[in-house]
């Protein structure tokens, strides 16, 4: 009877230090099984997160449905050049003569509805009438003063010095009636007509007429 209690004992010894020893077992497990499950951080995937949602952001802000920039602010033009069509002209004789010649005023006026500039010389010749053609040379230009931009609000004139060398003066003219002056302001290639009859010289070689800078008046 004594021999079986002490088997019993020992069996009963021997379970439950078998299971003491499962039980700090399973409890030593379960961290380290949390610890090798857990993802690694990657500095590299770290890195490229921020990349991809900016490129993301990108096309996004490029696509269809975004605005369109902003046009750039552009200059207003100015004035532009005074245009035979916006203009009248007339000359004023009163200037006087010297040697053979008359001085006078070349003027024009600006009648259009927006301010213009004169800037330079008046192409200018004698013509037998309102419609007709330069008779012999042109005007030579006086360059002694120099050019500058005249603006003509409306209403408002430039003047040029023009002076006319009597054909009778010239012994190789060859002499032909002349209406008036035809007028070309600067870089224009129409034309003003202004009636004073004057003698041409109907050859290219006499130079009868000479045309100084517009100025303001």
């Amino acid at each position: 009877m004594t021999a079986q209690r002490t088997n019993t004992r020992l069996v009963f010894t021997t379970a439950a230090a078998a299971a003491a020893l499962l039980l700090a077992g399973c409890g030593t497990g379960t961290p380290q099984a949390q610890t090798s499950s857990a993802p690694a951080s990657s500095p590299a995937g770290s890195a490229s997160q921020p990349a991809a949602t900016g490129a993301a952001t990108a096309l996004a802000s490029s696509g269809p449905g975004s605005p369109a920039p902003a046009p750039a602010a552009s200059t207003p033009a100015g004035p532009g050049l005074c245009k035979a069509a916006g203009l009248t002209g007339t000359i004023d004789s009163t200037g006087g003569g010297a040697a053979g010649s008359v001085y006078m005023t070349l003027i024009l006026t600006n009648s259009g509805a927006e301010p213009c500039v004169l800037k330079g010389f008046a192409g200018v010749s004698l013509t037998a009438d309102a419609n007709g053609a330069p008779i012999g040379a042109p005007a030579a230009r006086d360059e002694s003063t120099p050019a500058a931009d005249i603006l003509l609000a409306p209403g408002q004139a430039g003047a040029a010095t023009l002076r006319y060398s009597q054909a009778a003066n010239h012994p190789d003219c060859k002499m032909a009636p002349a209406a008036g002056f035809r007028i070309y302001p600067p870089e224009d290639t129409a034309s003003l007509f202004i009636a004073q009859p004057r003698d041409a010289c109907s050859d290219a070689e006499t130079r009868l007429l000479t045309i100084g800078v517009f100025q303001a008046r």
